[in-house]
């Protein structure tokens, strides 16, 4: 008999109680897994002020939930808006169809709480959503352009006049990209940086409350310098279009207004027939099963439970949360369908990270370890990565990586875009030119002797191995076999010397742990002669392929360890060493221009992504009871 599990939510912590589940009934097919969301991708959360600031494109935290479960076949993607819960049916009911369960985890995540604060819904803008980081961005970038074009000084000033409200995580990393953003846009209006302002709210006493205050007194430094206003004890009572009021009865002029000061849970489930708690949140027992529904879950931001392992205080609303709720409803889940035993949740949070912008962030790790900088961002840096590999997805976190540190522009990044792969490729175009025309010339002289050089297809062995000359069985000596060798390799690399010199050998002697690699693979001279005649068709290989532009990047790191490998043997010389460092300049995409990497790569691009991913599945499934 066929058992439906649904998990509503497509969030951190709907990914992690999908793929937990995907795993364990991977063999078992009369169980039936169904993930709801309204969208096809996952969004990361966490990164959304870094849209919102400009830093990243919307597309660098939109994560395809085909490519997180492409391998799980079990899991059912649906892209659905869920209206509806029937308990007594046992069915979830969406605007396209409906979706009967045996098991439910909801994880519907959560939503900007304004509490009631007059204007916020008119005048503000709340950041818990992709779409509405994208509107901060565009209104950002209008108030900056109605600017360059007002010629009323106060209103000028109140349109470059930002406000963020809510000093916790997201309230000062949205601040803090902001500071870094702003001056871009002012040099490309020819505005005067001087005439922004940046002020931060807050109506608690104190900043980042889940951290220490050592933490704290280094944010509001790193924010100090970077010239953001900061207000404590003074709430916003009122949000209008062009001015903000505080509960002090001060006024700051401002066009935008941030509004970050709290999360509830997603209204859409208040109708969903839980019982609910503070912030609309559904609550729940210690199992994470919701109040009254035995066969119902609830994990992540909308979950509810006072947990006595943090002093009796509610689950927290972040990430580390999100992912222990999720990997115990799952289990959970697990459990009741074998008759065992629930489990309690006992969370544990490792730490708290926040960045001010790309270069600077504050962390709290295990409660002890106090990081500021460039260690603190890249321990942040690290932990998104590790997500990634954690829902088994290698090309994700490869793509954060790359939005991160190489396509960052303006260096917004801890490397202050050092990093950054954005150039003219046109300019080394004469470089990947000259590069492969030295390997043509080497693996033409290697072939057919040209060039003035000695064929490897010959009769002397050029490899100088010791137990190589020990085979030779003529009327020529040992000594006389090792001459030969020695002037076929300088014959070879002719291109080494200059005025009668001959240059310094790169190693004299090949070490000993290279020598048992070397003897391994060329035990005898019938080896070593066949490895020679191919390593001249390879670097005549080479040569073309860097000539055409044709798998540059590949061919340029197999030139990498190729000279490597002829250094190691005693046959490669210091004076030809910018073969390795020309080998990894190329790397970065030199034969995209005027080469064949242009057309190649996108096509075998779309080849290997439908080999992996197979065909795009239906957006919508219905499913009837």
């Amino acid at each position: 008999m066929t058992k439906n599990i649904v998990i509503v939510g497509a969030g951190f912590a709907g990914v992690g109680a999908a793929r937990n589940l995907g795993k364990h009934f991977k063999k078992d097919e009369s169980v039936n897994i169904t993930l709801i969301d309204k969208n096809s991708f996952l969004t990361y959360m966490t990164e959304l002020h870094e849209v919102a600031g400009g830093r990243v494109e919307p597309d660098a935290v939109k994560y395809d939930l085909q490519r997180i479960f492409h391998r799980l076949k079990n899991v059912h993607l649906v892209t659905d808006k869920v209206m509806d819960i029937n308990h007594e049916t046992q069915q979830v009911k969406g605007e396209h169809g409906t979706y009967p369960f045996d098991y439910l985890i909801v994880t519907a995540g959560g939503e900007a709480n304004d509490f009631g604060v007059k204007g916020v819904k008119e005048n503000g803008f709340t950041i818990w959503s992709i779409e509405a980081a994208e509107r901060i961005r565009e209104h950002v970038i209008d108030c900056v352009y109605a600017a360059a074009r007002e010629h009323d000084e106060a209103k000028r000033l109140a349109l470059l006049s930002f406000v963020v409200c809510g000093a916790g995580f997201t309230g000062v990393e949205m601040i803090g990209e902001l500071t870094e953003w702003l001056p871009e846009l002012c040099k490309e209006h020819k505005l005067n940086y001087d005439e922004v302002s940046y002020h931060l709210v807050e109506a608690a006493p104190s900043i980042l409350n889940t951290v220490t205050e050592v933490e704290r007194e280094r944010a509001v430094k790193i924010m100090e310098k970077q010239g953001i206003e900061i207000s404590l004890g003074d709430g916003i009572v009122a949000v209008e279009k062009d001015h903000i009021e505080l509960a002090s009865g001060k006024q700051i002029p401002s066009y935008c207004t941030i509004w970050t000061a709290g999360v509830k849970a997603n209204t859409d489930a208040s109708t969903w027939g839980f019982e609910y708690g503070r912030a609309g949140r559904i609550l729940a027992d210690e199992h994470l099963q919701a109040n009254g529904h035995n066969n119902v879950f609830v994990a992540g931001d909308i979950a509810y439970y006072e947990d006595p392992n943090q002093d009796g205080r509610p689950i927290p609303q972040i990430v580390q949360a999100a992912e222990q709720t999720a990997d115990l409803a799952a289990e959970n889940v697990i459990a009741l369908m074998n008759g065992s035993e629930l489990k309690s949740y006992k969370g544990k949070y490792d730490g708290n990270m926040v960045s001010i912008g790309g270069r600077h962030s504050v962390s709290l790790l295990y409660d002890k370890y106090h990081l500021q900088g460039f260690f603190s961002t890249l321990v942040k840096h690290a932990a998104n990565v590790k997500y990634f590999l954690s829902i088994g997805s290698l090309y994700y976190a490869w793509t954060y990586v790359r939005h991160e540190f190489f396509k960052i522009e303006g260096g917004k990044n801890m490397f202050g875009g050092h990093l950054a792969a954005h150039g003219n490729m046109l300019w080394i175009l004469p470089l990947r030119l000259y590069y492969g025309g030295m390997w043509l010339i080497e693996g033409l002289k290697k072939c057919f002797g040209m060039f003035g050089g000695s064929s490897w297809f010959g009769d002397t062995l050029v490899f100088p191995f010791e137990w190589l000359k020990e085979e030779v069985v003529s009327s020529a000596s040992t000594a006389e076999s090792a001459e030969a060798t020695t002037e076929a390799v300088k014959q070879v690399f002719a291109f080494n010397y200059t005025h009668g010199e001959e240059p310094m050998l790169v190693f004299k002697e090949m070490p000993n742990w290279f020598a048992s690699i070397m003897k391994f693979f060329m035990p005898n001279r019938e080896v070593a002669f066949f490895m020679q005649k191919f390593m001249s068709v390879v670097e005549l290989a080479i040569g073309l392929a860097l000539i055409v532009g044709l798998f540059t990047w590949l061919v340029s790191a197999g030139t990498v360890v190729l000279v490597s490998m002829f250094c190691l043997s005693g046959m490669f010389y210091w004076a030809n060493m910018w073969f390795i460092p020309v080998a990894i300049a190329l790397m970065a995409g030199a034969g995209r221009t005027f080469g064949l990497d242009y057309y190649v790569m996108p096509w075998l691009g779309r080849i290997f992504d439908k080999w992996i991913w197979g065909q795009p599945k239906h957006i919508y499934k219905e499913h009837k009871a």
